[in-house]
C-alpha cells in the first residue's frame, strides 16, 4: 500500500499544472475578498486579476524548453501548452483591462466577473496541456461553464439572457457529442491517453478503418468545431456575441477559440495520425464552408458585434487551412495566427467598449458615422485592427494568413490556399465599410459620451503594438511557434 501511495505521489508533479493552479487560487481569493468589499467596488478585483495573470505568465514560462509531465502523463506543460497559455493570458488580460469601467457604465459592477474570467482561462490551459481526453474534457467544461455565466451576466437584459441560455443549451448538446466520441475511441483503443491511442492505431492498422473509430473521430470533432465556431456548427455565434457583454464577447472570440484549436491539434495530430486522410478530407471541406459562410454573411450585417461574430467564423476557417496542411509551417502558422487574432480582434472590441453608449444600441455602422474625425485616436486604432483583420501588410493578420496559406501550398493544397485568398478579398468589403463610415460619412452625433478610460486605452495600445510588431517582425514569434509544435 505504501509503495502505491509513493508511486501516486511521484506521478502527481504539480509543476505540470502550476499555471492553472495559480490562477484558480487567485480566483478563489478574489471571491473571498469580494465578500468584504462594498457592493459595486470592483477596481481592486480587476487589479488583483491583472497581478494574477502576470504571476501566472511567469510561472507558465518556466515550462518553455523545460517540459513538465504530471498526473500519470495526463497533463503536459510543454512548449505547445506554454505558447497557448501565453495567448490565453493575453486574451484574459486585455479583457480585464477593458472591463471595469464598462461594467460600471452598464450598471453591473459584479466582483464575481473577474474570478470567472480566471477560471475560464484555467480551463483553457487544461485543454492545451491535456494529453488525455478526459483532461481535455475537464478543461472544456471548466471553460464552458464560466462562459455560460459570463454570457448571461446582464440578467435584466433580454439579449444577454438569450445569449447565456442559447450558449448553454447548444454547448451542452455539443459536449454530449464530444463525450460519445471519447467513449467510442476508448472502446476501440482501451485508453483515453492521446499518445496511447495513436500508438494503438499504428500497431493495429485494421482498426483505422473500423466504423467505431471513424464515428468516434467524427463525434469528437463536433465538440471542438462547435467551440471554434466552424460551419455548420456556428449558428450560436452571432446571437451570443451580440447579446453577451462586449468584453465577454471579445474574450470568447479569442481565448476559447484558441483552446479548442489547441485540443483539436493535439488530438488529431498525435492521437489520430492514422486517420489523417479521413480528417484531412473532412476539415478541407469544412474550412471552405466556414470561410464562405463567415465572409458572405458578414457582408449583410449592420451591427458591428454581429459583423465581428461572422468575421470570427471566417477566421476559424482560415486557421483550419493550417490544420489541413498538417505540416510544420501550417501547424506553427495556427499558433501564430491565434496570437495575432487575439491582438487584432480584442483591440477592435476594446474600441467598441469605449464607443458604446449604455445599452450599446449605437454599435452599428450608422452609429460609427464620422467617428474617426470626432475621436481620432480610436478611429486610427479601429482602422489598424480592420486592416489587420483584412490581412493587409504590414499587420499581424497578413503575416498569419501568409504562414497558413504557405503551409497549405507546401502540402499541395493549392486550390484551398486560393479559395482562402479569395475569401480574404471578399472580407475587404465589410471591413473597409467600417472605415468608410468612420471617415467618409457625416457625423450624426458628437460622441460626447466617449470617455478614454485608462484600462481600455491601455488594452488598445497593447493590441496596436502587438498587431504592428507581429506584422513587421514576425520571424521571432514564428520561430517560437515552430519550437512549440509536436
Amino acid at each position: 500500500m505504501e509503495n502505491l501511495v509513493q508511486l501516486a505521489m511521484q506521478n502527481v508533479n504539480f509543476a505540470a499544472i502550476m499555471p492553472s493552479l495559480v490562477l484558480c487560487c487567485f480566483g478563489m481569493a478574489i471571491l473571498l475578498i469580494n465578500v468584504f468589499m462594498p457592493r459595486g467596488k470592483t477596481t481592486s478585483a480587476s487589479l488583483i486579476s491583472i497581478i494574477a495573470l502576470l504571476v501566472t505568465a511567469v510561472v507558465s514560462l518556466q515550462g518553455w524548453n523545460n517540459p513538465q509531465f504530471g498526473f500519470a502523463g495526463h497533463v503536459a506543460l510543454d512548449n505547445f501548452a506554454t505558447f497557448f497559455n501565453m495567448t490565453f493570458l493575453l486574451a484574459a488580460g486585455l479583457t480585464i483591462l477593458m472591463s471595469d469601467d464598462y461594467l460600471r457604465r452598464e450598471g453591473y459592477p459584479i466582483g464575481e466577473y473577474y474570478p470567472l474570467i480566471l477560471f475560464s482561462t484555467a480551463g483553457a490551459m487544461w485543454m492545451a496541456s491535456g494529453t488525455d481526453l478526459m483532461t481535455i474534457f475537464l478543461g472544456l467544461e471548466v471553460l464552458s461553464i464560466s462562459l455560460y455565466i459570463l454570457a448571461g451576466l446582464f440578467r435584466h437584459q433580454l439579449q444577454s439572457n438569450e445569449a447565456g441560455l442559447k450558449y448553454f443549451l447548444l454547448g451542452a448538446f455539443s459536449t454530449g457529442f464530444l463525450l460519445y466520441g471519447i467513449a467510442l475511441l476508448y472502446g476501440v483503443a482501451g485508453t483515453t491517453n492521446v499518445a496511447d491511442i495513436g500508438l494503438y492505431l499504428s500497431a493495429h492498422p485494421a482498426m483505422i478503418g473500423n466504423p467505431m473509430t471513424v464515428a468516434g473521430m467524427l463525434l469528437m470533432s463536433i465538440g471542438f468545431l462547435f467551440k471554434i465556431a466552424a460551419a455548420p456548427f456556428h449558428m450560436w455565434t452571432p446571437d451570443v456575441y451580440q447579446g453577451a457583454p462586449t468584453p465577454v464577447t471579445a474574450f470568447m472570440s479569442a481565448g476559447p477559440k484558441a483552446a479548442a484549436f489547441a485540443a483539436l491539434m493535439r488530438v488529431f495530430i498525435l492521437g489520430l495520425a492514422g486517420l489523417q486522410s479521413e480528417w484531412t478530407s473532412l476539415l478541407w471541406g469544412l474550412a471552405i464552408l466556414t470561410m464562405i459562410i463567415g465572409n458572405v454573411t458578414a457582408i449583410y450585417q449592420t451591427n458591428l458585434k454581429r459583423m465581428l461574430a461572422y468575421s470570427s467564423i471566417a477566421h476559424a476557417g482560415y486557421a483550419l487551412v493550417g490544420l489541413v496542411a498538417a505540416n510544420a509551417v501550417g501547424v506553427s502558422g495556427i499558433l501564430f495566427y491565434m496570437l495575432a487574432y487575439t491582438f487584432m480582434n480584442l483591440g477592435a472590441f476594446a474600441v467598441l467598449v469605449l464607443a458604446g453608449k449604455k445599452g450599446e444600441e449605437n454599435l452599428t455602422l450608422e452609429g460609427f458615422s464620422g467617428f474617426g474625425f470626432k475621436r481620432p485616436f480610436l478611429g486610427v486604432a479601429m482602422t489598424i485592427f480592420m486592416l489587420s483583420l483584412m490581412g493587409i501588410p504590414p499587420t499581424a493578420g497578413f503575416a498569419g494568413k501568409f504562414y497558413i496559406f504557405a503551409g497549405a501550398i507546401k502540402s499541395g493544397y493549392i486550390w484551398l490556399a486560393i479559395i482562402g485568398v479569395l475569401n480574404s478579398a471578399v472580407s475587404l468589403y465589410y471591413y473597409l465599410r467600417v472605415i468608410v463610415y468612420m471617415y467618409f460619412k457625416d457625423p450624426q452625433e458628437d460622441y460626447s459620451w466617449v470617455s478614454m478610460h485608462t484600462g481600455a486605452v491601455v488594452s488598445i495600445v497593447i493590441a496596436i503594438v502587438g498587431v504592428l510588431y507581429l506584422g513587421i517582425i514576425p520571424g521571432k514569434i514564428m520561430e517560437m511557434a515552430k519550437l512549440a509544435i509536436f
